[in-house]
């Protein structure tokens, strides 16, 4: 049957398979609004018409947005970040990464915004200004 190795490859599998190596994602559905549900749905469709109106956002040009909306219901910025969240776990919304270089801007975006979102991703890299060299310390008057 099994000799002592079995044990090992046991072990081996188990911490393989182990919750805490493989986390599973987090379910965005049970994310809570901090609201009821009608307000909830009220700031997600008023949320959704300046976001589509606008295109493809990051979260702090979604806010400035929506403080020129004037959406009622939502009490700052965190609580709009809950609201965004909370939208994507129902599949109003989609976030993307825009990456240029070594950054990264997330883009929060609707469904329908496709041809969009490929424009902004697709869109050439800004030029990245070298960084200026400090004179060594040997070249560094002393104040005395």
């Amino acid at each position: 049957m099994w000799n002592g190795n079995g044990n090992s490859v046991m072990k081996t599998a188990m911490r393989y398979f182990s919750t805490s190596s493989r986390k599973r994602a987090p379910n965005l559905r049970k994310i809570n609004p901090r609201v009821p549900f009608p307000e909830a749905a009220y700031i997600a469709e008023g949320l959704y018409d300046v976001i589509k109106a606008n295109g493809p956002l990051t979260i702090g040009n979604a806010w400035n947005h929506v403080k020129e909306a004037g959406i009622s219901g939502l009490n700052s910025k965190t609580h709009m970040k809950i609201m965004l969240k909370w939208m994507r776990g129902r599949s109003m919304l989609k976030q993307i990464c825009n990456q240029v270089g070594s950054n990264k801007k997330f883009l929060v975006t609707t469904y329908l915004d496709a041809s969009q979102t490929d424009q902004v991703i697709d869109s050439p890299e800004p030029e990245v200004k070298p960084k200026t060299q400090k004179p060594a310390k040997s070249d560094r008057k002393r104040a005395r």
